[in-house]
């Protein structure tokens, strides 16, 4: 896909300045996805009341009808006609109607009670104790927007980070720099002196035209009629992509959605946000200081959970502007030295977090509590099936049945009355296809040794989960294709081969995959084991790695940590052992240690030319003579060093 073509929306004239603020350097960083490129643009999409809009959708319900979606007797998604009646999800369905009379309350899809495929029903309301939610509808929908938004950016510039459900990060630096060089030809041109850090020329214009989009103002507004510079094109084209990606999903699926286009992630977030529904703000790097000065620091990603509590109380208050007069030092002291850091360049609109394309789920969850308990093997069995059936759904989606990923564990945790809890992990059979009923049959034995210690009845809560995704490995052949021989070795070969895969003359070796997952020192201590199990309804613990059989933090002390004091970002981050580097989460920490890997293979590569230079221009008689020198020091056989006795060695007499 490509943006349309760019016009001025005014006649170019000189102001007197001559050069950019922008180096080449900067230019050849953006094609590179730098996140220390100021011409970075990061765009973030958000669905507009996501489920609101996949329930009008599928019942073909007029875009202006109040709509709200329910779960029991609350509402969990609200569409913008029906939030002009003052409906939230703070609302009952009973106090919603009273709002608005009209309102359709639309419950989401359950699973009943000994089914075995989910399904929308009219009664789920009132049967609590009989009925699971199920959430698939909507994930159903989330990969198709996902898929459709991946179609409209070219193949070999694909950077897409699924954040949630409902909304997507794409850093469209290298798609911007394409579309650069083609608009603006002089951009190829190598820089004067063939010294990258020369300045850019101006560009072209004086003008440029934001058609629909919502600019956000300078502090300044006198700066406006300031000419451009390369960081305001780059955005422009920016917002041209995004709003051809919103247009097409609007086209092909029918969903609105808004967007941000800013210089990094948490601005992007930021401005989608910023005016909704089907609408599209652009922060650009000028206006970020204006953008920021009203705003709540608690509106910031990671700033509106425990963290923003501990700001709030440390300072007294959660306005950007009146963070900004506080220095990094007293932050420093109040905060600690990384939270400090990573706090001062926030609220300054500072975020160097990269686009993070690895979507893939690391695990799975299916959990329902009881209400009232469950007392007897029968139900609990029944349940069982319904959490095989709802996971492995959604395996399926990831690609179990071509073997491109499965999970590794399974775990099953048990919540009594009393509020005691229990858990059991198996490892999942990797020798064979995993369906539904492997899932069942695991989740029984594991049911089976919870019971044995008794006391399990009443049952508050269960829940089934699976874990340790890894790639699937395709082509393997079982023991009986390596004792035939001739045809029967080519057919068996050609019978393993992926069918979409044409045929190949070699043979390539699996890339070899270093191992992150338990990088530090920590694996040379046993696992500390808990007493209490654990409930884990909800989602996993993101500071944990799970290596199979064991979790291991990742590193998030810092020196001077003491137990009274602050809690350092690394309690809210992953830290890089080798370079102090803050990650968002595991998966962030595993990329980055494959980006320290391949610095380290390309070191190697250098050593290893360098030696080989250093060889070659020794003379070739100077290396034989070298050789012959190096080989006559080398201890013989029958020389002195090597017949000398060892303590309790004797010398043998052969005659």
């Amino acid at each position: 896909m490509s943006s349309p073509v760019f016009q001025a929306s005014s006649p170019a004239h000189g102001t007197g300045r001559r050069k950019s603020q922008f180096t080449y350097r900067h230019l050849s960083l953006l094609a590179s996805y730098s996140t220390s490129c100021p011409l970075r643009v990061i765009a973030h999409i958000d669905l507009d009341a996501f489920y609101a809009q996949c329930e009008m959708l599928r019942l073909g319900i007029a875009e202006d009808q109040p709509l709200a979606v329910q779960q029991w007797q609350g509402l969990i998604a609200v569409n913008y006609p029906a939030r002009t009646f003052g409906i939230g999800r703070h609302c009952t369905v009973t106090d919603a109607k009273k709002l608005c009379p009209k309102l359709i309350a639309q419950h989401v899809a359950t699973w009943k009670e000994g089914d075995e495929k989910w399904a929308y029903h009219d009664d789920a309301a009132s049967h609590i104790g009989t009925h699971k939610v199920s959430l698939d509808p909507y994930r159903l929908q989330s990969r198709k927007i996902l898929a459709l938004i991946k179609e409209c950016l070219p193949s070999n510039m694909q950077k897409v980070e699924k954040a949630s459900v409902d909304e997507v990060f794409i850093d469209l630096s290298a798609q911007i720099h394409s579309i650069l060089l083609q608009r603006f030809p002089e951009l190829t041109n190598p820089p004067p002196y063939d010294d990258p850090t020369e300045k850019l020329p101006l560009p072209p214009v004086t003008a440029l035209d934001w058609q629909a989009d919502a600019l956000v103002d300078l502090e300044d507004a006198e700066a406006e009629a300031d000419d451009p510079d390369w960081d305001d094109v780059a955005i422009l084209i920016g917002s041209e992509i995004v709003r051809d990606i919103r247009a097409q999903i609007r086209r092909t699926l029918g969903y609105t959605c808004s967007a941000g286009i800013a210089g990094n992630k948490m601005l992007s977030k930021l401005g989608s946000g910023y005016k909704k529904p089907n609408q599209q703000t652009v922060i650009r790097n000028r206006a970020v200081q204006h953008f920021l000065s009203d705003m709540k620091f608690t509106k910031i990603r990671n700033l509106g959970g425990k963290l923003g509590e501990q700001v709030v109380s440390t300072f007294n208050t959660e306005a950007i502007k009146e963070l900004l007069p506080v220095t990094v030092e007293q932050m420093k002291l109040k905060l600690g030295d990384d939270t400090g850091v990573w706090l001062y360049n926030t609220v300054r609109g500072i975020d160097p977090s990269e686009v993070n394309s690895r979507t893939q789920i690391k695990s799975m969850l299916s959990a329902k509590s009881f209400r009232p308990s469950i007392n007897n093997q029968e139900q609990a069995v029944k349940w069982l099936r319904i959490f095989a059936a709802d996971i492995f759904s959604r395996l399926v989606e990831e690609g179990v049945l071509e073997n491109k990923r499965r999970p590794k564990t399974i775990n099953l945790h048990h919540r009594g009355q009393g509020g005691q809890t229990r858990s059991r992990q198996s490892s999942i059979p990797q020798g064979r296809t995993l369906d539904e009923a492997t899932l069942f049959e695991l989740a029984k034995n594991l049911f089976s040794q919870i019971s044995q210690e008794g006391k399990v009845w009443p049952c508050a809560n269960l829940s089934m989960s699976v874990g340790g995704f890894e790639d699937g490995i395709t082509g393997n052949r079982g023991i009986g294709a390596f004792l035939l021989k001739g045809d029967e070795v080519r057919e068996s070969r050609g019978a393993s081969r992926d069918p979409s895969v044409g045929p190949s003359t070699t043979h390539e070796r699996p890339e070899k995959k270093r191992r992150v997952d338990n990088p530090g020192i920590q694996r040379f201590f046993p696992k500390k084991e808990s007493s209490s199990g654990g409930d884990v309804e909800g989602t996993f613990d993101d500071d944990l790695v799970d290596t199979g059989k064991t979790q291991i933090r990742t590193k998030e002390e810092s020196p001077n940590r003491t137990g009274s004091g602050p809690k350092p970002i690394t309690d809210y981050f992953k830290v890089c052992t080798r370079c102090d580097a803050r990650l968002e989460d595991a998966e962030a920490l595993q990329s980055h240690l494959d980006w320290h890997l391949a610095k380290d293979l390309q070191e190697e590569e250098r050593g290893r030319q360098t030696f080989a230079s250093h060889n070659s221009s020794v003379p070739r008689g100077q290396r034989t003579a070298a050789a012959s020198s190096s080989s006559s020091k080398k201890p013989t056989r029958g020389s002195s060093s090597s017949s000398k006795l060892e303590h309790g060695q004797s010398k043998l007499k052969f005659g």
